[in-house]
């Protein structure tokens, strides 16, 4: 699986771990439809590769991880399309990599934000540059995160935390990040791929089945999150049926300030 030909990432497999860059830098890596497509296929193929014990994800160039999905790609979406969008990445890229018993670790170089955010998020460990920017400004646009960012944010730093940076839709520092819980290291930029290969070599010392079940556990300790899953699926397709979402959009892609009516 080493240097297969993708169009939208970068692949390497070296001593045992297996590299992925998101390889759009002019577009700050956002994931568009193709991009998911091979994600999917990367991260299942490592997955059954025996060879490999851990995953690191991240984006190429400086500035970003990934800085959203692509907008463009689904501004004239309706409910249905909006549904079969979040439950198409979350049941093929985000979950996959959530449930993974192996390592999979985001190395967030720069910008991450909304399905960026998301995709670190779904990731076991997430290591920050001093430099990276993270958010989910979704609301901007008329809509709520929809590849489990309600969801898994809110377990790892908090209602309250969640909520501020959800409904803001502002961003947040790195330090800001380590702070509230939402990365495990801060480190220079040219320290985080390093930072990650340090944890999952020492994963890789440990019994492999112990791993997979530690995680297994780690999880099941959420609850019964399938069913906070299946709202925010529901609450985002809603929002593609709103005026707010045509605005929001439009807005965006015309690079203006959105203009919400109240309702």
């Amino acid at each position: 699986m080493n240097n297969m030909a993708y169009h939208y990432l970068l692949t390497v497999l070296q001593d045992g771990i297996f590299y992925i860059t998101i390889n759009r830098e002019k577009k700050l890596n956002a994931l568009n439809k193709e991009t998911l497509i091979e994600l999917n296929i990367a991260i299942t193929g490592a997955l059954q590769n025996e060879k490999i014990h851990g995953v690191i994800i991240t984006g190429a160039g400086e500035k970003a991880f990934v800085a959203g999905a692509d907008i463009s790609e689904f501004a004239d979406f309706n409910e249905e399309q909006g549904r079969n969008l979040a439950q198409e990445g979350q049941t093929k890229v985000f979950n996959v990599i959530h449930q993974a018993e192996k390592p999979i670790i985001a190395a967030i170089n720069g910008f991450a934000l909304g399905g960026g955010l998301e995709l670190a998020l779904a990731c076991h460990m997430r290591i920050a540059s001093h430099t990276a920017r993270m958010g989910l400004p979704e609301v901007s646009l008329g809509l709520i995160p929809g590849y489990g960012g309600t969801q898994r944010l809110t377990q790892l730093v908090g209602r309250g935390n969640a909520m501020e940076m959800i409904l803001t839709g502002g961003m947040i520092n790195a330090e800001k990040a380590l702070q509230i819980g939402l990365v495990n290291h801060v480190v220079p930029a040219d320290e985080i791929i390093a930072k990650a290969e340090e944890l999952i070599e020492q994963i890789s010392k440990r019994s492999p089945r112990a791993v997979a079940s530690a995680i297994r556990a780690i999880n099941a300790s959420l609850g019964a999150e399938a069913e906070g899953f299946d709202v925010e699926i529901s609450e985002f397709s809603k929002c593609f049926g709103t005026d707010d979402f045509k605005e929001g959009t439009q807005a965006f892609l015309a690079r203006r300030p959105p203009n919400f009516k109240e309702s």
